[in-house]
């Protein structure tokens, strides 16, 4: 396990547990609970407890607690924060669990989960995936920065089988003015972690069903790869993460593992920060000669260049060449060479209707700031997206959040340059962000000019090809998040903002709903 390893016995029952009065529940346990990496037959099962020294959990069947169908027994110490995990084992797929957490008289809320159905049952699976969200307030203020995590209460009230928080679950480095400086220690993103949990919402979304939590850069700082930032912070990174999120991490692995969920679903999580390059941009190798500062599309086509550089006049400087050189250099890696073997090769032997790719960052194109994206990782990308294109390999749909906005629309190997598009057939869908700034107000602070996400939004990224890339949907300015519905012939994407509305294209039309034909 992530952080530690955890000695616990596993008991099945069949006696009932005694009833606890509701005036003890939550005593001790005030960060709430959470049950992640549910399988068929197991779950993660975290809480923070009140104090240090023994800890039990309870897994029964019913709410009440009289059918305990597991319980187990840890520690909590101060060197983890007072974060503690269990491991359950051996429950029968496909049904639904409640668990609790005591500590001497103290009993934390409940929870829920549902373990996956069997790789042979054909059932419906609803889940909900969103990320990005900071509770960092600013100095002085009462407020929470952007919104009280909305968008996490609606996902827990949609009754799904499970949500995905994907990415961005603290902002080591907030964007709130005055926030302070990089939390870089252990001790420093553990406090993050409080100061998220200390939303009800977020308790709310890890409470109502399981969870698969994945992180992305802010874990650890902006844009980050170890070989930029370095080994210390990823150690800080990784086990402060560990510490707070039910997830299983080794270091040959990463966080890279997938969970069948019946004969219809797949869901698959690359862990696209521990064993990627450098990027492109690193030691200044992209640097515009005008501004300094890595060029805003290093491989946008000259003529999209020349139009932008209006707004943006460094586009009128050349691209060096020694930058496209490392975007498309093939020894560079966003998976690792381990991590790519192995998820392709459980892609291509993966026997679920429809394989979903819970993805950090965009798979798409974009064009502007490619570095930290998949485009900035040009070669293995080409690479990965023809191997799934091939006919073996069938119904790989990418959710991803990490842009602030929701955009929808085809994976190309290539869309505006020479010899025109050139589709793979998937569907990518970006959701988000839960509370941070969002997309468009990013552009503008960027760019130094109000308005200019929405015009970039409207100007470039709905346009078909060649006078954009041709999103199907295309919304930079909202909090929301994604619901899907699969079945054996269908995947359906409802994505709703933190009122729970449909989400509106940026043109006044309908976002959605996006439904999938099985091939």
């Amino acid at each position: 396990m992530i952080a530690r390893a955890v000695s616990l016995v596993v008991v099945a029952l069949a006696g009932a547990a005694l009833a606890v009065p509701a005036s003890s529940a939550a005593a001790g346990f005030t960060l709430g609970v959470a049950a992640g990496d549910v399988s068929a037959s197991s779950a993660v099962l975290w809480a923070h407890a009140g104090r240090t020294g023994a800890v039990t959990v309870e897994v029964a069947s019913d709410r009440r607690f009289r059918h305990v169908a597991a319980r187990a027994r840890t520690r909590a110490a101060r060197s983890h924060d007072l974060t503690v995990r269990a491991v359950v084992r051996r429950l029968p797929a496909g049904r639904p669990y409640f668990y609790r957490w005591r500590q001497g008289s103290a009993t934390s809320p409940v929870g829920r989960f549902r373990t996956a159905p069997g790789p042979k049952q054909s059932r419906t699976v609803r889940f909900a995936w969103s990320g990005d969200a900071d509770a960092q307030k600013a100095p002085g203020a009462t407020a929470l920065p952007y919104n009280d995590f909305g968008a996490y209460a609606r996902m827990a009230a949609q009754g799904n089988d499970f949500n995905v928080n994907l990415g961005d679950t603290i902002y080591s480095d907030s964007e709130v003015a005055g926030a302070g400086t990089l939390a870089a220690t252990v001790a420093q993103k553990w406090a993050k972690y409080r100061q998220n949990l200390a939303v009800g919402n977020l308790q709310r979304l890890r409470d109502a069903a399981g969870l698969y939590s994945q992180w992305d850069d802010h874990e650890f700082v902006n844009d980050f790869t170890k070989a930029e930032n370095g080994a210390a912070i990823y150690g800080a990174g990784v086990r402060a993460f560990g510490d707070y999120a039910p997830v299983t991490y080794t270091k040959r692995d990463g966080l890279y593992r997938s969970f069948r969920w019946g004969r219809n679903l797949e869901v698959f999580l690359p862990d696209e920060r521990s064993f990627r390059s450098a990027k492109a941009s690193a030691n200044h190798a992209c640097d515009n000669p005008q501004t300094h500062q890595p060029d805003l599309a290093p491989t946008g086509p000259p003529a999209t260049r020349a139009l932008f550089a209006v707004a943006s006049p460094s586009l009128k400087q050349p691209v060096s060449a020694a930058c496209l050189a490392a975007i498309d250099d093939p020894s560079r890696t966003m998976l690792g060479a381990r991590q790519y073997a192995r998820f392709t090769s459980a892609l291509q032997h993966s026997t679920a209707r429809w394989k979903v790719v819970l993805n950090e960052v965009p798979i798409q194109q974009f064009y502007a700031l490619p570095y930290d994206r998949w485009e900035g990782y040009a070669a293995e990308r080409t690479r990965l997206l023809q191997f799934i294109a091939a006919p073996a390999v069938k119904n790989v749909v990418f959710l991803t959040t990490d842009t602030h906005a929701n955009f929808v629309g085809p994976v190309r190997l290539q869309t505006l340059e020479a010899g025109g598009p050139k589709d793979t057939g998937m569907t990518e869908v970006v959701t988000g962000p839960v509370a941070t700034k969002t997309f468009s107000r990013e552009i503008d602070d960027t760019l130094g000019s109000p308005g200019s996400g929405d015009l970039i939004t409207r100007a470039f990224l709905k346009p078909a090809p060649p006078a954009g890339i041709g999103m199907t949907c295309a919304n930079p300015n909202v909090y929301s998040f994604g619901e899907v519905t699969v079945t054996a012939k269908t995947l359906k994407i409802d994505l709703r903002d933190l009122t729970g509305a449909p989400i509106k294209d940026i043109d006044g039309g309908a976002c959605g709903p996006f439904t999938l034909q099985a091939k």
